[in-house]
């Protein structure tokens, strides 16, 4: 089973795409998450855990869930990473959680996707070619990928070094408490009252007063569902985001529908080549003597 959280579409993409390959299941896990539902889930196929990495790790409400949520049938975890272009420490995390629960963890796999953390005052916008070209890399990276799952091997993940945790455990905290308020966050006249952000934030934060959307808690994990997925652009954090453009995967239809008509002809390629090759192998083989039956070899 593909079990995903996703705020912008990325992750979500990954896990359809996915297990489209592995002909399984997809099981979004935002209800669950928002309330706090730890219902037992049972899949007889390997769990395939899809998340985004924030601040170098997995978002809390995340690896809160994981560690709460009662998992029977395959006792076998892969991790599934979609990143601006590091995963920090998160494939740790992933290990010491499912671990925990006497579970095989077979290591992570990373998607690099356009960053979408606009409230960062870092962030950089990047060019329709980069986004597309991501996009796509994604797209046709999820072939490999999914050949490691369907052969029950493990993923080569990136080693994560000592002086990575030693930067990260305590410091990412105190990063968060001074960079994840919600006191900036604000809506424009330009909101429609469509609640959409409150129906999308994981962590509760916000609520429609009046119309309007309110962040009624200090801290929020800025996973970015509200201010990119706004209909209308009508959110804000401070003057940090004003003129910043927007991203969710949906914007990008038209770059999807075209590398989906390109792997659906590459794989039909890929097909046709390895049956020409198999046929021809077994032919030889028959004549040859070599061996009594001629058989295909499915990866």
């Amino acid at each position: 089973m593909v079990l995903f959280f996703s705020g912008t579409g990325n992750t979500r993409l990954v896990a359809e795409e996915l297990a489209k390959k592995l002909d399984d299941t997809t099981f979004n896990l935002l209800d669950c998450i928002r309330n706090k539902d730890y219902s037992e889930i049972h899949s007889e196929k390997p769990f395939i855990f899809c998340v985004p990495i924030y601040v170098s790790e997995i978002p809390k409400f995340i690896e809160r869930y994981f560690k709460n949520v009662p998992l029977t049938g395959s006792d076998i975890i892969y991790g599934i990473f979609t990143n601006g272009g590091y995963s920090g420490i998160a494939g740790v995390q992933l290990k010491r959680v499912f671990r925990a629960k006497g579970m095989r963890y077979k290591g992570y796999a990373e998607f690099k996707f356009p960053s979408n953390h606009l409230t960062n005052k870092g962030h950089k916008d990047i060019s329709d070619e980069e986004i597309a070209a991501r996009i796509i890399a994604s797209m046709k990276k999820t072939e490999s990928v999914a050949k490691v799952i369907r052969t029950g091997q493990e993923f080569k993940s990136r080693h994560i070094w000592l002086i990575e945790l030693i930067a990260t455990v305590p410091v990412a905290p105190i990063l968060m408490h001074f960079t994840q308020k919600t006191d900036m966050f604000y809506a424009k006249d330009s909101c429609i009252a469509c609640g959409k952000c409150e129906k999308l934030c994981p962590d509760r934060v916000i609520k429609m007063v009046d119309g309007r959307p309110t962040w009624n808690k200090s801290h929020c994990t800025h996973c970015m569902s509200c201010i990119q997925n706004c209909p209308r652009e009508a959110i804000e954090f401070g003057t940090v985001t004003e003129g910043k453009r927007r991203y969710s995967l949906s914007r990008y239809k038209d770059v999807l529908e075209n590398s989906e008509n390109n792997l659906e002809e590459t794989s039909r390629k890929d097909t046709y080549e390895e049956d020409f090759i198999n046929i021809d192998l077994c032919s030889v083989s028959c004549i040859g003597g070599m061996r009594e039956n001629g058989a295909r070899t499915n990866g």
